[in-house]
């Protein structure tokens, strides 16, 4: 499951989405694909697996993992 939040959200489409992906790296590929707007949204985003902070584009996700798409966040 991907969920996108503010700027994510509107350049997706879609608030949420099912996706299968090995990695972070091939989600972030299959879901901007077709998207010009979110591939262009998407290098400045923040991700969480499962909650936690997720970095490595490569690592394998776990199974049925919920990944959190956050663009920065103005304001402060």
């Amino acid at each position: 499951m991907v969920r996108y939040f503010a700027g994510a959200r509107a350049a997706a489409g879609t608030p949420e989405e099912k996706v299968e992906a090995a990695s972070l790296g091939q989600l972030l590929a299959t879901v901007s694909a077709s998207r010009p707007r979110l591939a262009e949204v998407l290098p400045a985003c923040s991700f969480l697996v499962d909650g936690l902070a997720w970095k490595d584009r490569s690592a394998r996700l776990p199974e049925s993992a919920t990944v959190d798409v956050l663009p920065p966040f103005a304001g402060g």
